[in-house]
């Protein structure tokens, strides 16, 4: 088999191709990634206004690496079981996991997760991308994410016994603190794939 083959597939289809039993390896990649996203909720790195967790690290890491359809579905997966009562979430506990979560503050954020992996897998490309490539691919899914979270937060979240705090509000509340460190997580991720790729090489043949 060529290396070739993997200029445009994503880092997982060389380190695990997809041949017997593909229903196994999503499967397994998926719950994978669910542990994954859900470790780097849980990790708050301090910082102000209020500490940053590692999902919009982890999130791009796993899209690209997985490609769009199978990182899309395992962003399904992981809200799937924030919706089933994991405690999969950051502020869970001491916030309840279930439906009612996706109506607070984070909602929109966390519903973006499905379309920004598709649209960063499907960007991100293969062994020949470059780093711009990725850094690019990686920045529209986090602008995804954000633009779903500020609207959510503007005009929907459940917060106070009302429907959103208004755009200003959301803008320096949800957004703006969060812009420089998901600059230097977007910057990171694109590197960690980058550099990955020189010790997924395949087989020449």
């Amino acid at each position: 088999m060529s290396s070739a083959q993997y200029d445009d597939q994503p880092l997982l289809s060389a380190v695990w191709p997809v041949r017997s039993n593909p229903a196994l390896r999503g499967l397994v990649l998926a719950v994978l990634g669910v542990i994954a996203m859900t470790v780097a909720a849980k990790v708050k790195v301090p910082y102000i206004p209020v500490p940053v967790t590692l999902q919009t690290l982890v999130l791009p890491l796993i899209a690209a690496a997985y490609g769009p359809r199978l990182g899309a579905l395992t962003a399904l997966a992981y809200l799937g079981a924030g919706l089933a009562g994991l405690p999969v979430f950051t502020n869970t506990p001491p916030a309840v996991p279930g439906p009612l979560y996706f109506l607070g503050a984070t909602g929109g954020y966390l519903l973006a997760y499905p379309v920004a992996a598709w649209v960063i897998g499907w960007l991100a490309g293969g062994r020949q991308s470059s780093l711009f490539r990725l850094i690019g691919a990686m920045l529209a899914g986090e602008a995804i994410v954000l633009a779903a979270g500020f609207l959510w937060l503007a005009f929907g979240a459940q917060i106070a016994g009302g429907s959103g705090i208004g755009a200003s509000a959301a803008f320096f509340a949800g957004i703006a603190p969060f812009l420089l460190p998901d600059l230097l997580k977007v910057a990171l991720a694109a590197c960690v794939l980058r550099a990955s790729w020189a010790f997924v090489q395949p087989p020449q043949m």
